[in-house]
């Protein structure tokens, strides 16, 4: 006799405080939708793969005809994850080239697995591998994209960076060298621009240590300490570079008052002595001089 919707769920109303008879019951009522094959299956979690994918149609017509919350929703629930784990651990072989461990893929990817049991409908007539599938991966892809950089890049670049490393890849081998920023750009019908995006936003992904060594060298002290700073008179170069143009604009007697002041480091009464002026003259000259210097290079 088969076991109906209404008494599994008041047996899970029942007053009972034994999980196991509770499960022991629900087990009891799917074994009498069974094929004679299955139902004498000591473990409804261990049954042959052949078998699997008829018993998770069974269990899904089951899990859709109880009521959520109830002991026997959440058994049934269970053993389709426990039975479909498969499936996970077939789509996991597909980023083998990451470096995640491989048990917390299976648990992100069991996320997505749930998922898919909580979202399909058998009604619908479709079959649940395929229906599951996409739903997995696109939970491993989604932890790929949140959890595992180690700098916040856009989705697009992060998207661009797999494109990438496919088209670099492939390039390889046909080229038998790396292949170049403008190779890429062609195959992928993309611009250098957006070539040079993606592969700087790759560095993005992994980030390591300042206080590590480099693998390729033998000298002493981190990487941290190793590392140029920047170098203040580097800025300084540029303000002279710019500035030249614009004193050899100037006329000579704000020429000779600059390289005075400047070079010489006289003072503005020094100045004055010579040029035969004031020092309140001078001052009014350097600072016409200096001002015309100053929105010369904000121009620039």
């Amino acid at each position: 006799m088969v076991t109906t919707t209404g008494e599994l769920t008041a047996s899970a109303a029942s007053p009972t405080k034994d999980p196991s008879r509770t499960a022991a019951r629900a087990t009891a009522g799917l074994r009498d939708l069974l094929p004679p094959e299955l139902a004498a299956a000591r473990d409804l979690r261990e049954v042959a793969p052949a078998d699997a994918r008829e018993l998770t149609r069974v269990l899904l017509r089951r899990l859709a005809a109880l009521e959520e919350g109830t002991r026997e929703y959440s058994y049934v629930r269970a053993t389709l994850v426990e039975m479909n784990l498969s499936l996970v651990r077939y789509a996991i072989r597909r980023f083998t080239a990451h470096r995640e461990p491989q048990e917390d893929l299976l648990q992100v990817g069991a996320v997505g697995l749930i998922k898919a049991i909580d979202r399909f409908d058998p009604d619908l007539g479709a079959e649940f591998t395929t229906f599951a599938l996409p739903t997995v991966l696109g939970e491993i892809r989604r932890h790929f994209r949140d959890t595992t950089w180690a700098v916040h890049v856009p989705r697009r670049l992060q998207e661009l960076r797999i494109v990438l490393a496919k088209a670099q890849e492939r390039l390889a081998q046909e080229l038998d060298r790396a292949p170049t920023v403008a190779e890429l750009a062609g195959h992928l019908r993309l611009s250098a621009e957006e070539v040079v995006e993606g592969l700087t936003a790759s560095n993005g992904h992994t980030a390591g240590s300042l206080d590590t060594g480099t693998e390729d060298d033998d000298r002493p002290g981190s990487l941290g300490e190793r590392l140029g700073e920047e170098d203040p008179d580097l800025s300084r170069v540029e303000d002279l570079l710019a500035l030249k143009p614009l004193v050899a604009a100037l006329p000579e007697r704000e020429r000779l008052i600059l390289s005075m002041r400047f070079c010489e480091d006289l003072t503005q009464s020094q100045i004055g002595a010579r040029l035969g002026v004031s020092q309140m003259h001078v001052s009014r000259l350097l600072s016409r001089t200096l001002r015309r210097l100053r929105e010369g290079l904000e121009e620039d």
